[in-house]
């Protein structure tokens, strides 16, 4: 007994004495910290160290709703060394800058549709290419037609910010020329099958294609072909055949999707709890959304590889809820399902047909 009170005392004594040093000494452990975290991450470049093949950065998986885990819809994607980003969601920018995402060398912004939740954040992105990436012309921004007026708005907004940033940090950093963005509309053609290759070059290749959103209109999704490996991006709408069509064979499928039953949950409490015009909403919502299950069935039917679920609607703000939401999609879509989350990056290397999935956040 007394070898254990020893023991116990010696134990107590070095815990006391490691405490005490770490009061005496907290600064400087906290600036040790403080420099190595800023020396991994400050001027961080993704690209350098990822593998040839295409990447895609979960920079926004969330909606106009609150969740802690999901910012505005935003996807950006790495194809060899080239940066693009789909969709323009609040929070994507800076979630991007802590992944490590070159936005300085982004080449353009694609826009899926024009609803505020998938483009309120442009105004921040378009700063932050501009600033981070030295331009001396303005990014384009691609979209359905009405992009070029919302891109006028952002840049009459932001045109203040760009004086003083020009004033303070000077031509070198801050060049008027490259600041803002530049709206260029694509247009599809009509009836059944509607597609058409917006880019084609060295391996690259990103096809814009029509899906259901109604009464948005038009509104895209998007995919993206590189070197042997592709990816899909639903962009918003209901279980579209277009789609299917237009996503044969990707390797991962990115879909939005929503679970009715939840949403009835949210709905029968903004009733209970009188919250004026929620209620119409959350009904409205339910026609032009996809569920788990309509995402799952265009998965399988397109022969995709992987699902990932993101613009999850309601909010997920637990991993326990996960399961909930792709109880019935399991039993539909044989492959791995993932309901992304901010941060997550998947990895298609061009030399091996992997898939593999890294948190961009560390």
């Amino acid at each position: 007994m007394k070898w254990f009170l020893r023991i116990t005392a010696g134990l107590a004594g070095l815990l006391l004495i490691a405490f005490i040093g770490f009061q005496v000494f907290k600064t400087q452990i906290a600036m040790a910290a403080f420099k190595q975290a800023v020396g991994e991450n400050v001027g961080r470049d993704a690209s350098k160290t990822l593998p040839d093949g295409l990447h895609v950065f979960v920079c926004g998986a969330g909606t106009p709703m609150p969740d802690p885990m999901r910012a505005g819809p935003c996807l950006a994607v790495l194809a060899g060394k080239r940066a693009f980003v789909f969709d323009a969601g609040s929070g994507g920018s800076r979630n991007l800058n802590r992944m490590g995402f070159p936005l300085g060398k982004t080449e353009r912004v694609y826009l899926t549709h024009l609803h505020s939740d998938h483009m309120d954040g442009l105004g921040e992105l378009l700063m932050q290419v501009w600033v981070n990436g030295g331009r001396d012309e303005p990014l384009p921004v691609s979209g359905p037609r009405g992009v070029d007026e919302v891109v006028d708005g952002f840049n009459g907004a932001y045109r203040i910010d760009g004086t003083f940033r020009t004033a303070h940090h000077g031509l070198d950093v801050a060049n008027p020329a490259g600041r803002g963005g530049v709206g260029e509309t694509i247009t599809l053609p009509a009836g059944p099958g509607s597609q058409a290759v917006v880019l084609d070059e060295d391996g690259l290749k990103i096809t814009a294609f029509a899906v259901s959103h109604a009464p948005v209109e038009p509104a895209f999704g998007y995919r993206i072909d590189y070197k042997g490996r592709s990816v899909a991006f639903s962009g918003d709408t209901i279980y579209s055949p277009n789609l299917v069509g237009a996503s044969k064979g990707v390797d991962v499928l990115f879909h939005e999707a929503l679970d009715p039953e939840m949403v009835g949950i949210m709905h029968e409490a903004a009733v209970a709890n009188d919250v004026q015009g929620i209620p119409q909403i959350l009904d409205d919502i339910l026609t032009y959304h996809a569920t788990p299950s309509d995402a799952a069935r265009s998965a399988t039917e397109a022969g995709a590889r992987q699902l990932v679920f993101y613009h999850t609607i309601p909010p997920l703000p637990s991993h326990l809820l996960n399961a909930l939401f792709v109880r019935d999609a399991k039993n539909i879509f044989k492959g791995k399902i993932t309901v992304s989350e901010d941060g997550m990056v998947f990895s298609l290397p061009v030399d091996s047909d992997a898939i593999t999935q890294h948190d961009g956040f560390k």
